[in-house]
């Protein structure tokens, strides 16, 4: 496995230089991870919208409590799971607990979700890019 840049373009990094087995695992762990937690906090956050913009005022207004009982039992069990998914990411990616409870309660009010995704992604991108990038094909010639 070499280091090179992404899509050929100089980013400082000395092509025959080798990147560690334990800095490949823990970039594909993190990578992993935040794929999870994106699909996670989006089902969450979908959920959590169609639960307060449709479904409660169907049930108060106009007496229809099936809109609430259908997104917010699923809201509730996958909120957990988002939950776990967030602490595997903030662990992988090191964010401090601040971060990681702020994230972790971004889940309990509408679009807020979305919002600490983009901050999450933010982040996690940027950590991705200061390593090394692994190229799976044999340099060019």
């Amino acid at each position: 496995m070499r280091l090179s840049s992404s899509k050929g373009q100089g980013l400082g990094f000395d092509s025959s230089a080798r990147i560690s087995p334990q800095t490949a695992h823990r970039l594909a762990g993190m990578r992993n991870a935040w794929i999870r937690y994106r699909i996670m906090a989006y089902l969450v956050g979908c959920l959590l919208v169609v639960l307060v913009c449709v479904g409660l005022p169907l049930k108060y207004l106009f007496g229809n409590p099936h809109v609430v009982t259908w997104t917010a039992i699923p809201h509730g069990y996958l909120y957990m799971v988002l939950l776990i998914t967030a602490v595997d990411l903030g662990r992988r990616a090191r964010w401090s607990w601040r971060r990681l409870i702020l994230i972790a309660l971004a889940g309990t009010v509408p679009f807020l979700s979305f919002v600490a995704e983009r901050s999450a992604t933010k982040d996690v991108r940027a950590k991705l890019a200061a390593e090394p990038v692994l190229e799976t094909s044999p340099p060019p010639r």
